[in-house]
């Protein structure tokens, strides 16, 4: 896995490795990842990313969220708590000196405490088809994680249904990733 575009296009992530059979990393493919950014900066969206505050929920190896801070995104927050995950995620903002640009909290999606700032850029790659990412996404709008108008991208196996507080803007496929890209309401 590599950056694709921006300041550190070309920087390789580091391995998942065996890692922890628990923790269920599955990374977002580079292709997938380039075909997210591109429908992300193709226009529809404005510029989501650049000077944006990134929430990157299920983390995982912290791709997408390195990704967005390096086509320009202000800063990131990664959340996840597998032990492997915060090894890769604190490996992987090393590598790209990224790491005063970035907060990583080893906590549940579910438990999120009370954030300072809404982000408005967030990417949701939960285990797929556990029913984890509308519970998520919920908790961390209430908690005041996600600002109004924010843009999610929701990785699934199959499309996903807006949850409430969330509008949908569209669904695209790529092999058997699945994208939602949805707009937080509001209020």
């Amino acid at each position: 896995m590599r950056i694709i575009a921006g300041r550190h296009r070309g920087l390789t992530l580091a391995a998942v490795g065996v890692g922890d059979k628990g923790a269920s990393l599955r990374p977002t493919s580079d292709r997938v990842r380039e075909a997210l950014f591109n429908v992300l900066t193709g226009g529809r969206f404005g510029d989501p990313v650049t000077g944006a505050h990134v929430l990157d929920l299920f983390a995982g190896t912290g791709a997408l969220g390195l990704e967005a801070l390096s086509r320009g995104a202000a800063h990131a927050t990664f959340v996840d708590d597998g032990r492997v995950a915060q090894n890769l995620i604190r490996q992987n903002l090393r590598r790209a000196g990224r790491d005063e640009d970035a907060r990583v909290l080893k906590v549940d999606v579910r438990s999120l405490p009370t954030a300072e700032e809404g982000a408005d850029l967030v990417f949701l790659d939960p285990p797929y088809a556990k029913g984890l990412g509308a519970p998520a996404l919920g908790v961390a709008r209430a908690q005041g994680w996600i600002a109004p108008g924010a843009v999610v991208v929701w990785e699934e196996r199959s499309p996903q249904p807006p949850p409430a507080g969330f509008s949908l803007i569209e669904h695209r496929r790529y092999g058997d990733a699945h994208l939602t890209f949805l707009k937080a309401d509001p209020s």
